[in-house]
């Protein structure tokens, strides 16, 4: 029996890591959007087919949508005409009589406040609860694109099954191409480049963790559930997080940055030092306080229920033998990153 087609939006870091998933489970008709031409003999090897185009491009997302049975949005959490173009498709699938299954990926900055590494907090977001996500603002990061989906619910009716996924902070080494997350990474460039360990304020902000394997396989149970359950029971509750059951402050992940970087002979510690905001730019610029400075708490209860669990190395232990060792290894002046893709660190 076919397992349906997929459509996979932002084959990366994430998304690679589905596609390990996709593939190892036996799916065969796998359609990935890519940006450039050359990209695309990796997949081919693979059996997946490619269509050329960016997120820009909303009639080839359109298009793709309305030939495939599921589609997985895993590229930034931050653009809106991509998904309502996911949603269009899904919309012209329907008006046809076919079903649909839509993952996006959203972010747990969703869930962040105004800490700016001053403080803890004790509000904690449960996805049992939907009702204590459904009161956040529309100003909240990536509140936008996921209320596309969540007012989108209505209108299509029983002929689409939506889920959000909301990721915290995503770490280690992707097994498919060795790329890289973007939180933790960036503090270590900008410790390399400034010779000590950065931090927002006091660092004493907290957040939950996951490693982006262990984050492929909450996808893949998310998948499995979806496909077996019907509509309604589906579109009730469509937010999902997926974290390790660690928390950690700003401040202990660069204390632990410290230690790594000055044992190397790297910096010359002996500990975490408040970034001064004219050095932002070397971070996320103008979000470099909510990117690494919030308070973002939550509990994947649901993924637990239904059977998933974390199995990967923690996170500073992934830090410091597996991200770490290839961080050492670039060269070239770290410059931060770019306004246009700051917030995609702010998962």
């Amino acid at each position: 029996m076919s397992k349906g087609s997929i459509f996979l939006i932002g084959p990366g870091f994430i998304g690679g890591e589905i596609l390990s998933n996709l593939l190892n489970e036996g799916y065969s008709k796998i359609t990935v959007l890519v940006r450039r031409e050359s990209a695309a003999a990796s997949f081919h090897q693979l059996g997946i087919t490619t269509t050329l185009g960016t997120l820009e491009d909303s009639a080839v997302i359109q298009t793709q949508t309305a030939l495939h049975d599921i589609v997985i949005h895993s590229a930034t959490a931050d653009h809106l005409p991509s998904v309502q173009a996911v949603l269009a498709g899904i919309a012209e699938r329907a008006k046809n009589g076919f079903n649909t299954i839509y993952i996006r990926t959203s972010g747990a900055s969703l869930l962040g406040d105004t800490a700016a590494g001053e403080y803890g907090s004790d509000t904690i977001y449960d996805d049992e609860n939907p009702a204590m996500i459904d009161a956040l603002p529309e100003t909240a990061d990536h509140r936008l694109m996921d209320l596309a989906i969540v007012n989108a619910r209505a209108r299509l009716g029983d002929k689409a099954k939506v889920a959000i996924m909301i990721p915290p902070l995503i770490y280690g080494v992707s097994n498919r191409d060795r790329r890289l997350s973007i939180q933790l990474p960036t503090i270590v460039r900008y410790s390399l480049k400034h010779g000590y360990a950065g931090q927002i304020g006091k660092g004493l902000s907290v957040w939950n963790q996951v490693h982006v394997a262990d984050l492929a396989r909450g996808y893949m149970t998310l998948l499995h559930w979806m496909k077996q359950t019907n509509a309604n029971d589906v579109n009730n509750n469509p937010y999902w997080f997926c974290e390790n059951g660690e928390e950690l402050s700003w401040g202990e992940c660069s204390a632990e940055i410290e230690r790594a970087l000055y044992h190397a002979g790297r910096i010359g510690g002996p500990e975490p030092k408040t970034v001064a905001p004219e050095n932002y730019g070397d971070l996320f610029g103008e979000n470099s306080r909510s990117v690494l400075g919030s308070n973002s708490r939550s509990r994947a209860n649901r993924l637990r229920s239904l059977g998933w669990q974390p199995r990967e190395k923690r996170t500073l232990e992934s830090l410091v033998e597996d991200e770490i060792p290839i961080l050492l290894k670039e060269t070239g002046e770290w410059q931060g990153y770019k306004p246009e893709i700051a917030s995609r660190g702010s998962r």
